[in-house]
């Protein structure tokens, strides 16, 4: 997995790049480290596309804050976890803003490291699930992360993807029960929806994060909006 770092002290960065290696070395996971020293520097790298798999964030940062930092990455990245280091919690409500996954004390680290870690890495492995599908021109093995939705049209599911479609002869509701337990839901009798690619539900309509929209029946509307509500929950 792929971390980076953001820290204008080098001590917390020394610090917190041990307490990296030694989960990983106690949970067979392999890190790569990338440091920085300013949140300029980071961003640079994240608008570049270069890939990355959680990123630990100072509050407390010169220039350019911690919480103005990861309002810049989400408006490249929903999804990544982003976790805030700082000397202080009252930045909580902030950091919920910007769909901070987790706040981590500096004079606690020791003491809540590894359970943070423990959660944002089954959140990732989660994320990192593909799965066989029997796909008309063939069995296609896809991440789940990549797909945003389902769409059944007569007689065949349409796999909306990353990179394209696939159709395949299935029934929805069969995929529904198969599907939910990793944050997919059921908005529609027409559309099976990752929660992870929905930027807003208003109005009895879903908003893609590509700028999409999805309507909602009004009798799932209340459904959905509390599904969708739990599962960012358990993100946060």
């Amino acid at each position: 997995m792929r971390v980076f770092l953001c820290d204008d002290d080098t001590r917390d960065v020394s610090r917190l790049a041990k307490l990296i290696r030694k989960y990983g070395t106690d949970n067979n996971i392999k890190f790569c480290i990338d440091a920085y020293s300013s949140g300029e520097e980071l961003l640079d790298d994240i608008l570049t596309e270069k890939n990355v798999d959680m990123i630990f964030l100072d509050i407390n940062l010169g220039g350019m804050d911690g919480i103005d930092i990861a309002g810049k990455i989400r408006e490249k990245n929903e999804s990544v976890p982003i976790i805030f280091i700082t000397a202080y919690i009252n930045y909580a409500l902030d950091g919920y803003k910007v769909k901070a996954n987790r706040f981590l004390v500096k004079d606690d680290l020791e003491n809540t490291f590894s359970e943070c870690m423990d959660d944002i890495c089954k959140e990732i492995i989660k994320k990192r699930k593909s799965m066989m599908f029997r796909c008309v021109d063939g069995d296609r093995r896809i991440n789940l992360s990549d797909i945003s939705f389902f769409e059944t049209s007569g007689r065949q599911v349409i796999i909306h993807s990353a990179d394209k479609t696939f159709q395949m002869y299935e029934k929805l509701n069969s995929l529904e029960e198969e599907m939910e337990s990793y944050g997919f839901i059921r908005i529609h009798r027409f559309y099976l929806v990752n929660v992870r690619y929905i930027s807003n539900i208003h109005n009895y309509e879903l908003t893609l994060t590509d700028g999409s929209k999805l309507p909602i029946p009004k009798g799932r509307y209340r459904e959905v909006r509390v599904k969708y509500t739990l599962f960012m929950g358990e993100v946060l």
